[in-house]
């Protein structure tokens, strides 16, 4: 009778896990603040492709995308800390903002703020140079994590980030972790 119990409360306990890991919020589509350039100088590097298109991407952008990648992988190994933003340590967001400031881009500081930035794209739509967001605390869908885009093809999404426990790292969006803590990607040049 004992075993009986046993197996019949880590059915249940199997079962609770399962259905609550399978809810997925979807955002969205919505128009929100467009990247915020440095007024002090023109900017024609700057283009927004229409939401959820893989509309063509000038040359130009193209290598201010490359550069802004290659400003975060400079960042790569990193340690993680709150509200940096230096090589003594970066945070997410600090990581998105420091990276886009060496292009005198000027972006949002917080994750809270960067989720609203720019136009939203979908999963399908990715392209180098988007920001991809997360809601990594457990039993939350509230967007707390950040990443850009380093490598995109069909069904392949690489992205660089600050992580809390490895720092500056470059991860894959097909990994479990990563795949079921999305929430939304983000389109800002």
């Amino acid at each position: 009778m004992r075993k009986i119990t046993l197996i019949f409360i880590l059915l249940i306990s199997f079962a609770a896990c399962k259905s609550s890991k399978n809810k997925r919020i979807v955002t969205t589509k919505q128009q929100t603040n467009k990247t915020v350039l440095n007024t002090n100088t023109p900017n024609p590097k700057v283009s927004t492709p229409e939401i959820g298109t893989n509309k063509p991407i000038s040359s130009t952008t193209k290598t201010t995308i490359s550069n802004i990648i290659d400003n975060a992988k400079s960042f790569e190994g990193t340690r993680y800390k709150y509200g940096g933003t230096t090589k003594k340590g970066m945070d997410c967001s600090g990581l998105i903002y420091t990276s886009f400031k060496k292009e005198d881009i000027n972006m949002p500081r917080t994750t809270t703020d960067l989720s609203t930035t720019g136009d939203w794209i979908d999963i399908k739509n990715i392209q180098v140079g988007d920001l991809v967001f997360f809601a990594t605390s457990k039993g939350s869908r509230k967007i707390n994590h950040v990443g850009i885009v380093t490598t995109s093809r069909t069904g392949y999404v690489e992205f660089i980030h600050a992580s809390t426990s490895r720092g500056v790292m470059i991860s894959n969006l097909a990994e479990r972790y990563w795949y079921l803590a999305y929430v939304q990607a983000r389109r800002v040049l």
